[in-house]
């Protein structure tokens, strides 16, 4: 299931994301940071440990990939690309409506 809405706030550094059954979900940068799905971030975590990220990092291009979302950093990590049920798993949501 893809988001019919996304929009990226370098502000409050935050990745918000409207799924059609209503659902809103806001994701802070750091967070897709940390949870980058990459091969080196996914091996960094399955040893134990934490992907270590400047609290002012940024979200600075979103690319559309189909089944997901490639996230590019202000850090210039740009290795992961984020499939929408991944995404779906992090962060806030709220109901809209």
């Amino acid at each position: 299931m893809n988001p019919l809405a996304i929009g990226n706030s370098q502000g409050k550094q935050q990745l918000r994301l409207n799924w059609p059954d209503g659902r809103e979900q806001v994701i802070d940068h750091t967070e897709l940071r940390r949870q980058c799905p990459c091969s080196q971030c996914r091996a960094f975590r399955l040893q134990g440990l934490t992907v270590k990220v400047d609290e002012r990092i940024r979200v600075v291009e979103l690319n559309a990939q189909g089944y997901g979302l490639q996230l590019i950093f202000s850090d210039g990590h740009e290795r992961g690309i984020y499939p929408w049920p991944y995404l779906a798993q992090l962060g806030l949501e709220t109901t809209t409506g």
